[in-house]
């Protein structure tokens, strides 16, 4: 893999190198199953007499608020937030006062289980180990920094990158050009020998685009169809395992180019 131009990549986090929608979905999930006598079930049960299938909905509601949530770090940080998620939901479901101390309870098994599910896999391992012997590995996430630090810690994922960026500790977040912009100085790379790979349209791609790097590459699981007005990023991948494939096409590509216009500079 020569990888000739390409410098470094940038790999984003949630949803392209750990599934951390699916270890938000399994951790929400546990929470209603957990035997009687754990704290927050037992909490549910003994303060709002509430069953399983109610502690269920309480977390369904819980799961739609996070999925809609709009968070501003400067108003409030991140985990009075989701408390209040819990809160709110708690109250929708059973009524009566406001429990915040239940609420934080709640909020802070989930937070625990999902870390535990969130993990690198074995075989994306192996692969940000090949690729960095070839190009720079710079890790950026978007995010509250404490959060995302969090997540950083609990897949183990430092050792595979030369640095690692969070948006959360800038004072600009991906589409913005300036934090793409730091993150090349940082590694001493010019934008366009760099290669951003997210699973966003909206930040990683608009914000590789819009910081002038070589290339965009789009992680889309499912293969949909993006809306007309989304931003067209240079190539698209199923799954982060086609990223050395990909590159090895684009190297290819460069000297095929490089040998024609040597052909053409010879027959002049």
């Amino acid at each position: 893999m020569g990888l000739q131009d390409v410098k470094a990549v940038f790999f984003d986090l949630d949803n392209t190198l750990v599934d951390t929608a699916a270890a938000g979905r399994r951790a929400i999930e546990e929470v209603p199953r957990l035997p009687p006598h754990f704290p927050v079930v037992n909490a549910l049960r003994s303060k709002h007499h509430c069953g399983e299938e109610e502690a269920r909905v309480i977390c369904d509601k819980v799961r739609a608020k996070l999925l809609k949530e709009c968070h501003d770090p400067a108003k409030m940080c991140i985990t009075d937030l989701r408390i209040s998620h819990w809160e709110e939901a708690i109250q929708e479901t059973m009524g009566g006062e406001a429990n915040r101390s239940l609420a934080a309870e709640c909020y802070f098994l989930w937070k625990t289980t999902r870390l535990q599910h969130l993990t690198l896999a074995e075989d994306t391992r192996g692969m940000l180990t090949e690729l960095r012997k070839v190009v720079r590995l710079l890790l950026l996430t978007n995010g509250d920094k404490q959060t995302q630090r969090e997540k950083i810690e609990a897949c183990a994922c430092q050792p595979y990158f030369d640095a690692i960026v969070v948006g959360g500790e800038q004072k600009e977040e991906k589409p913005a050009p300036s934090i793409f912009h730091y993150c090349c100085n940082l590694l001493g790379v010019q934008p366009a020998e760099c290669i951003m790979v997210g699973d966003s349209l909206d930040t990683d791609i608009q914000g590789g685009l819009n910081a002038g790097l070589k290339a965009t590459v789009w992680l889309n699981k499912k293969m949909t169809t993006p809306l007309d007005t989304s931003p067209v990023p240079h190539y698209v991948i199923s799954s982060v395992l086609d990223l050395p494939a990909l590159l090895q096409k684009m190297d290819h590509k460069i000297n095929t180019n490089l040998e024609t216009d040597h052909m053409v500079s010879s027959d002049d």
